[in-house]
């Protein structure tokens, strides 16, 4: 992340980067380096511990993905996500000297990975993501509809937990523009229909 580094751009508390995972939950978890370097984009949730701090990552993968196999012999790993984020056009600003942009949310996980192939904690880990994504639905699934096909389903995954080692999260939200330009292009945004960003803009721009 090109802005990883300033302080303009960093995230306000840390329960900016818990919602950036909760608003955001599918990353990319990578292993890099060596000839079995592993992408895999997933679901991830976000493990708070009992004063509410992010200690871990929660998720799971396809038994049979070589990812697996690379994290039983490597637990190190990294998780990226990407936020809301959007391209900022010139022509939305008076001054037409400017230089398009982008704004974007987006945090780096250095992670500690551990496979958890128990039964249990596999029916755990669907049954909490599957209850965290259908938050707030009408008419919400749950898995106990899926009846005994839910326990074939756990065969073919294997979940996971993964230690909090360093993050690392950028929130380049117009911090650095001028007022008057910052009100031209959340004007652009709304325009182009954007909603999402100009509301998180708004919210690390509340002067």
């Amino acid at each position: 992340m090109g802005h990883a580094r300033d302080p303009l751009f960093a995230p306000r508390t840390a329960q900016d980067i818990i919602d950036l995972v909760a608003h955001a939950p599918l990353a990319w978890l990578v292993s890099a380096g060596g000839e079995d370097a592993a992408f895999t984009p997933l679901p991830l949730r976000a493990e708070l511990d009992a004063e509410g701090d992010l200690v871990a990552l929660r998720g799971h993968l396809a038994r049979r993905n070589p990812h697996v196999s690379r994290l039983a012999r490597e637990p190190q790993a990294q998780a990226l996500f990407l936020g809301q984020h959007g391209y900022i056009s010139p022509s939305w600003l008076s001054d037409r000297t400017q230089a398009p942009s982008w704004n974007y949310a987006a945090a780096r996980f250095d992670l500690r990975v551990t496979l958890c192939e128990g039964e249990a904690d596999i029916q755990d880990e669907l049954r909490a993501l599957s209850e965290q994504m259908e938050a707030g639905r009408t008419n919400a699934w749950t898995l106990d509809e899926m009846g005994a096909r839910a326990a074939r389903l756990a065969t073919g995954v294997v979940a996971f937990r993964a230690e909090i080692i360093e993050v690392k999260a950028t929130f380049k939200l117009g911090q650095d523009e001028r007022e008057g330009d910052l009100e031209e292009i959340l004007a652009g945004l709304r325009g182009a229909g954007d909603m999402p960003l100009v509301q998180l803009m708004e919210q690390f721009n509340a002067r």
